[in-house]
């Protein structure tokens, strides 16, 4: 039975990054790592993530853009409202298209919404943003632990683990149930470090959810950006750890911790 497994949120094709969380989750001795979707996007080479994924056996959820590649839709159904964001996403959107092959297009396809688990009497739900909806926002500031509690019971979950937000919080419900935003490891969380970063959930015999801070050679990803002629907004976040694009979905309380 499993104890311990590693939780990596987005990847965003920063297969440096994947690289080393895989090394890191290894050396902590995980049972097993998972993979919570959204594999391309915002960084440059996306088929360099699928070896990484297959040769350590990592159980992928499907997010929204792997939904979207997969069936080859004309957006990445990332959930943006403000006409800025949705610029960007177009072209990250786009460059990830033209830039991945065939065959890991019908494997994103195939891809699961969701994986369940059991870890010491504990039911687990891993999904993409939530149980009820693949590209749903839960930010720590602005999801009430009612509607938590009601995603759990709803959904026949003691933890649930989502991602999609881009920045990690965790927090312990009534009636011993758990909610765990894992972060992603595709960029940094606006918060002026150039790490990123992934979650560590053991059960033994309660849940305890760690955050693992990740470095990784972002100089070099910057550079390979810069070389694919990815939008130097991207770059910059990558190189300063300041969010540049995606700042309106952001609530109040999390946009004033950045920079912008």
């Amino acid at each position: 039975m499993m104890k311990k497994i590693a939780l990596i949120g987005g990847v965003y094709s920063n297969y440096l990054a994947l690289q080393e969380t895989i090394k890191d989750a290894r050396r902590r001795g995980v049972d097993a790592i998972y993979c919570l979707g959204d594999l391309g996007a915002f960084g440059p080479h996306p088929d360099r993530v699928f070896p990484l994924l297959s040769e350590n056996e990592i159980a992928v959820v499907q997010g929204n853009y792997d939904h979207s590649i997969g069936n080859d839709l004309q957006d990445c159904q990332c959930g943006y409202t403000d006409p800025r964001d949705n610029y960007f996403a177009k072209i990250s959107y786009d460059y990830t298209y033209a830039n991945t092959s065939g065959e890991n297009k019908r494997w994103m396809k195939a891809l699961p919404p969701e994986i369940r688990l059991e870890m010491g009497g504990y039911r687990v739900l891993l999904c993409h943003g939530s149980p009820r909806k693949m590209n749903e926002f839960l930010w720590e500031s602005t999801t009430p632990a009612h509607f938590l509690e009601k995603l759990c019971r709803d959904h026949q979950a003691d933890i649930i683990c989502a991602t999609h937000t881009g920045i990690h919080w965790q927090v312990e419900l009534p009636g011993d149930q758990h909610f765990a935003n894992v972060g992603v490891i595709g960029r940094p969380e606006n918060d002026g470090q150039t790490h990123v970063g992934y979650m560590i959930l053991e059960v033994d015999p309660r849940p305890v959810f760690r955050y693992i801070p990740v470095e990784y050679d972002y100089r070099r990803l910057a550079r390979e950006m810069q070389e694919e002629k990815l939008p130097e907004e991207f770059v910059e976040t990558v190189l300063t750890g300041w969010w540049t694009t995606c700042l309106e979905i952001l609530p109040a309380k999390e946009r004033i911790r950045g920079k912008f």
